[in-house]
């Protein structure tokens, strides 16, 4: 990743803070994007007295012609972009049955859309680099989970995708890695939404007993090295996986009896 330009969505925080600092420390150049300009800045400055090159830019993925502004201004600063990694995201905890179904729309609008919007913007550099994309998806996007029909819906959308988008790059030269993390360390539980669309607040789980995003981070760094497809995270996710394919009513009742216990071991 020497020189490498990198461009991370959702970069100032959790897994793709974690993203900017590997990537960074083995040589790449980074640019961040999120929508609050003052946690991009914190995030630049802190990773600076680290030797890495970064930039930031404001951007709301979910909107079309920001995706647009932000290759520009990434092409401007470097010339070039040679691997995006799309992390920007959210979640959301409530039945669906309670749901207001503007939560499962903000969720699209972001992490599916989101995706569409970034790739599509820079694809036309991705294709002169012969680069990478890199999609931050979830073991959400293979199982689906109780209370978290908007998240999963997203996720299984981003994993199609993704898929298709691979199989149409395949005598191109680009590179498109699927990276499903399972539980890791973040903020993104205690901004999930409610079925109002309010924020959380705190994580029903505890995120102490979770993989860290800096070694989430190495993980997507060395499969994107390695030019991988498909990195799926934690011996629990690549077990629920093959369970829900086999024997999919006894992966209903585990899933379903081990959502139901959030909140209360912690």
């Amino acid at each position: 990743m020497k020189d490498k330009v990198v461009l991370i969505t959702g970069g100032s925080s959790g897994i793709g803070k974690a993203l900017a600092m590997e990537f960074g420390k083995n040589g790449a150049k980074i640019m961040i994007t999120g929508r609050n300009l003052s946690n991009l800045q914190q995030t630049v400055e802190e990773l600076r007295k680290l030797g890495i090159d970064i930039h930031a830019t404001d951007t709301d993925v979910s909107i079309e012609e920001d995706n647009k502004k932000m290759v520009l201004d990434t092409v401007n600063i470097f010339g070039k972009i040679d691997v995006l990694i799309c992390n920007a995201g959210i979640t959301m905890r409530a039945l669906f049955q309670d749901l207001d179904l503007e939560v499962i729309k903000k969720l699209m609008d972001i992490n599916f859309y989101g995706l569409l919007y970034s790739t599509k913007a820079c694809l036309p550099e991705i294709l002169k680099s012969k680069g990478s994309i890199i999609g931050i998806s979830s073991i959400a996007g293979y199982r689906g989970l109780p209370g978290r029909t908007g998240y999963s819906a997203s996720k299984f959308a981003m994993n199609g995708f993704l898929e298709s988008l691979r199989t149409e790059m395949l005598n191109t030269g680009v590179h498109v890695l699927t990276a499903c993390p399972g539980y890791t360390t973040s903020n993104i539980r205690k901004n999930a939404l409610t079925k109002d669309g309010l924020r959380q607040g705190e994580s029903p789980r505890d995120e102490n007993k979770m993989m860290s995003a800096e070694k989430c981070a190495k993980h997507i760094y060395n499969a994107t090295v390695r030019r991988k497809n498909i990195l799926i995270l934690t011996a629990q996710g690549r077990f629920i996986i093959w369970l829900n394919k086999f024997f999919p009513r006894l992966a209903d009742k585990l899933v379903y009896s081990a959502i139901s216990k959030e909140g209360k071991n912690k």
